[in-house]
């Protein structure tokens, strides 16, 4: 299926109306996984076409995101990743993980960006940056949809590396989202130390129950339902 390409719409109108330089486009993976790290892709392109084929990962086969994760990181001007793990996204909550996560990965770049498009409704980073968020700006932003590809590509191999330990869980396959090969082995199992074991998940493992961390979700969590998310698997 062909999509309509990504374009620099975004980015350049920032700089016309702000006057920026350097932005940044950042997306995220893992946000609703079961088990694993969050990680965010900082991005930088400068207003150079992208190459034939990029857009948002979830909408790219297997074998062309990794060759177009590939492609990127030599294409992209910048480009760093930021993790949040399971432990700080239960100590956290969700927004303030992916803050964290994002900054680090923001952190990470050779020069700091005057402005950053966020893919998605909430500007999650808060004040410290000067941020344009974009409902599925991972589809019509170049530098957010780079940023979508190198992520899910880092994450997936990650996954990957996790499971040769915890074979049961898939996470190969499944990337720690809910699967139900990944419910049955959390019921045979119980929870990893890669598992977010304040989600609402662990209330339907009634042998592992005890070993939920409770913690008050804030306003922004809340309103994204991500910590609740149970596919009934």
């Amino acid at each position: 299926m062909a999509y309509e390409p990504p374009t620099h719409t975004v980015e350049r109108s920032m700089r016309a109306t702000l006057g920026v330089k350097v932005v940044a486009g950042v997306d995220e993976v893992g946000r609703g996984a079961w088990a694993g790290p969050v990680t965010v892709c900082a991005a930088v392109t400068g207003l150079r076409r992208a190459p034939e084929g990029l857009t948002d990962s979830k909408l790219l086969t297997v074998k062309r995101r990794t060759a177009l994760a590939r492609l990127l990181a030599d294409w992209v001007t910048d480009h760093a990743l930021g993790h949040a793990t399971s432990e700080e996204i239960d100590e956290l909550g969700m927004t303030a993980a992916l803050r964290l996560a994002a900054t680090r990965a923001l952190d990470g770049l050779a020069v700091r960006p005057d402005a950053v498009i966020l893919d998605g409704k909430h500007n999650y980073l808060g004040d410290a940056w000067q941020v344009r968020t974009v409902i599925k700006g991972d589809q019509s932003c170049v530098p957010v949809a780079a940023a979508s590809v190198i992520a899910k590509v880092f994450r997936d191999a990650r996954m990957a590396e996790l499971g040769t330990d915890h074979i049961p869980f898939g996470f190969a396959d499944n990337a720690g989202y809910p699967s139900p090969v990944h419910r049955a082995a959390l019921e045979e199992w119980g929870p990893t130390r890669h598992h977010r074991v304040s989600w609402a998940f662990m209330d339907g493992l009634p042998r592992w129950r005890h070993l939920k961390k409770i913690r008050v979700l804030d306003e922004l969590d809340e309103a994204d339902g991500v910590e609740q998310l149970d596919l009934g698997f």
